[in-house]
């Protein structure tokens, strides 16, 4: 957990839980697809990193807008980073994914070396998207960003 947003951009995101990723990483991406998958109650409102609000809350988080790192998710205005963003958001999809937030108390330094290794070599892992995916009617309205577009 981290950070606290200036008023303008908590005004712009409200008290919807959110997740800010990577729209170019295919990891980052998967993420993205597995919450709208299992997201059955559309708790989340997403947000592309390289859109104008995302670089807005990553710099607004004295995070580098020009490697997008870490997803950030968002649950009742609490922003979480790196592995506590993902076990925040499987916390709040429920049910058995709930089971997967227990990630969250692996101790420190073993969490940050695992996130580290992953989050540093995503694209030379998992690689990059070079088309884009345009989100149906439904799924787009669920984008806070000005792109609503993902890639993949």
């Amino acid at each position: 957990m981290s950070g606290v947003l200036p008023p303008q951009l908590q005004a712009k995101i409200g008290h919807r839980d959110i997740i800010v990723f990577d729209g170019e990483c295919v990891f980052c991406s998967s993420f993205f697809k597995l919450m709208v998958r299992i997201d059955r109650d559309e708790t989340f409102h997403f947000v592309v990193a390289q859109s104008e609000l995302g670089m807005a809350l990553y710099e607004a988080l004295d995070l580098p807008t020009d490697d997008f790192e870490t997803t950030l998710v968002i649950v009742d205005g609490v922003i979480y980073q790196r592995l506590d963003a993902f076990a925040a958001a499987m916390g709040r999809a429920g049910g058995l994914w709930r089971l997967l937030s227990w990630c969250r108390h692996i101790p420190e330094p073993l969490k940050s070396f695992l996130y580290h290794r992953i989050a540093r070599n995503r694209y030379s892992i998992f690689g990059r998207y070079d088309v884009c995916m345009v989100p149906d009617a439904q799924l787009k309205a669920r984008f806070l960003d000005d792109r609503g577009v993902v890639t993949g």
